[in-house]
């Protein structure tokens, strides 16, 4: 099992930016322990979306286009974080943060896919 604790959320004033960080512990079900990982959101009452999304090497990303030119995500795997960095934020970004991670790779936005979360960090942009 993984595990995945996010931090970094808080208060935020709109145009200001924010970083936020995933740690992730324990070990996957494949052999090599590599995984996607991923930022979601969520409002209360509404779906949990997709924010950015990053393969185990780095090199694909998937920023949906709500947010890009927006976000950042990066990861470092022998730290085993992944970080997500906004920036220009407004008060829609006000959500609950959450860390994903999938075995087989996947980097799309359905939730019901990723394999593993972390507990959520609260964002809230003040207008």
């Amino acid at each position: 099992q993984v595990q995945l604790v996010e931090s970094g959320g808080g208060l935020v004033q709109a145009g200001g930016s924010l970083r936020l960080s995933c740690a992730a512990s324990g070990r996957s079900d494949r052999d090599d322990n590599r995984y996607a990982m991923g930022w979601f959101r969520q409002v209360p009452g509404q779906s949990r979306d997709l924010v950015a999304a990053i393969s185990w090497s780095g090199g694909s990303i998937n920023i949906p286009d709500s947010v890009k030119g927006r976000v950042a995500i990066s990861r470092d795997n022998a730290k085993n974080t992944v970080d997500l960095r906004m920036n220009s934020l407004i008060p829609e970004d006000t959500a609950v943060y959450y860390c994903a991670a999938d075995e087989l790779g996947y980097l799309g936005g359905e939730s019901a896919r990723w394999d593993y979360w972390g507990q959520g960090t609260q964002v809230t942009v003040s207008s």
